[in-house]
């Protein structure tokens, strides 16, 4: 899903005062934490994700994986925290038109 500028900067509004509702830990990403993010992401389609490594490189991989493995949008990354956004059916967050 391609979003506007307008639209990111909406998300990142959104985004600013939530907690990370999933964080990674020294396992890394295995299948249990994918799950969680899928779970958090049908449940409220904007999250934040925190990946503690202080391996840059291995750290965008892992948000790289993320990305691809749960088919959402990257909106923005902060530090140690990714931003993701999937719309649901039910559309819970209207996004402004482009």
């Amino acid at each position: 899903m391609n979003l506007s500028n307008k639209q990111k900067q909406y998300l990142k509004q959104l985004a600013h005062d939530l907690k990370p509702v999933v964080l990674l830990g020294q396992h890394g990403l295995t299948e249990g934490v994918l799950s969680e993010i899928e779970l958090a992401l049908d449940h409220h389609e904007l999250i934040k994700v925190k990946a503690p490594s202080e391996d840059r490189e291995l750290k965008q991989q892992v948000f790289e994986a993320i990305v691809r493995e749960t088919n959402a949008t990257k909106v923005q990354t902060i530090g140690h925290i990714i931003v993701l956004y999937r719309p649901t059916d039910d559309k819970k967050i209207q996004l402004p038109k482009k």
